[in-house]
């Protein structure tokens, strides 16, 4: 069989299975947008948990970016150098975590391999819970540790994990909230059991807009590494890891998805830092509030915006997906190999640019098909 066989044979493998999928088109940004004929929906799919990628001073920012320097950086920065975006941003990002230093990377998940690749050497084990998130998964099968995974939630079994290690240097690398189910992370134990067995704590915080905030004074006491997104809380794109300063200098000169790729363009820079800045706002306040009470509408006490409507099977997800489109919502139906089979779902996530008659709707709408959070 050619090269040309094997494509199709795969690519027809897929579709045999019913799990062929392709991207949406849409036209517009925000809340309100279009499909690709031209009906209004309403998106219950975005992570711009914070609407921050519509706000004027972020646009604006990004703007003023953009006729300054350009659309792209050129090159890695060890190579062309930083814009002072990137120190800005590095600078900020530091001080929101609370951590010595700040390293921005192209991609929330250039990050996790990053750091994972970096700090996971010969000899070490690597202790991930089994829900944690693709650039965690692939960034633990990147690096030359030995790699254990605990069942979710299972403190008992990490604790466990680390304790029959032996002498071997370790890390615990966890989701605070997890991106198919919107669950959280017990981040205050884990950084306890980190303590304890001198393990090396790694929160990946891409989702946490809500919260868990970690108690700082559990942070303190063990070696960490808070891994974020400027996709979601702050609406722009890119990554980074806020760390003590000996850290990062490591990363910068050790993470091969640092040093080989392309520095962040000046404009998405320009722009989550511009989010950031409303995000510590009474602005940034009465969003991350206006979000919390959208949320409990929905699903009261749910810890963050992604709400899983479970449906089961794939063939009801996708039938529920596609009932709502026709009422104009936009919610995406989750199957494997995303989540397990049996355990399909729509994924619905809020906004605080949604408004309340539009959470209506989405109530109304899930209740005709008899599905609840």
């Amino acid at each position: 069989m050619n090269w040309v066989d094997r494509v199709a044979a795969a690519n027809a493998a897929i579709r045999e299975t019913g799990r062929w999928r392709s991207p949406r088109d849409l036209t517009g940004g925000g809340i309100e947008t279009k499909l690709d004929d031209g009906r209004a929906v309403v998106s219950f799919a975005s992570n711009d948990y914070l609407g921050l990628s519509q706000h004027p001073s972020v646009r604006r920012a990004a703007h003023e970016a953009l006729d300054e320097h350009g659309a792209g950086s050129g090159s890695a920065r060890l190579i062309v150098g930083a814009r002072p975006e990137h120190r800005a941003l590095e600078v900020a990002l530091a001080d929101w975590k609370g951590e010595e230093a700040a390293t921005l990377f192209a991609t929330g998940f250039a990050a996790n391999l990053g750091v994972l690749t970096v700090l996971g050497g010969p000899a070490t084990l690597i202790c991930s819970d089994e829900l944690n998130h693709a650039s965690i998964i692939d960034g633990c099968r990147l690096a030359a540790a030995d790699v254990a995974i605990y069942p979710h939630h299972d403190l008992a079994a990490l604790d466990a994990m680390l304790a029959a290690r032996g002498s071997r240097p370790a890390i615990v690398v966890t989701d605070t909230v997890f991106s198919m189910d919107g669950d959280v992370a017990d981040v205050d134990a884990i950084a306890v059991l980190c303590a304890r067995h001198d393990a090396l704590l790694v929160i990946d915080e891409a989702h946490a807009v809500l919260g868990p905030d970690p108690d700082p004074a559990a942070l303190a006491a063990c070696a960490h590494v808070r891994v974020g997104t400027l996709s979601k809380t702050l609406g722009a794109l890119g990554g980074f890891a806020a760390s003590s300063r000996p850290i990062a200098d490591l990363l910068v000169n050790r993470a091969r998805s640092y040093i080989f790729t392309t520095a962040s363009t000046p404009a998405d820079t320009a722009a989550a830092g511009a989010a950031l800045a409303v995000l510590r706002s009474p602005d940034g306040a009465a969003r991350v509030a206006r979000l919390r009470g959208l949320v409990d509408r929905i699903a009261p006490g749910h810890p963050s915006p992604i709400v899983p409507i479970a449906c089961g099977t794939e063939a009801r997800a996708l039938d529920a997906a596609a009932a709502l489109l026709e009422h104009g919502l936009l919610v995406p139906a989750i199957r494997p190999p995303t989540v397990p089979v049996g355990t399909s779902r729509l994924r619905v996530t809020v906004s605080s640019d949604h408004s309340d008659e539009q959470v209506d709707r989405l109530l109304v709408a899930l209740d005709a098909l008899g599905l609840h959070a």
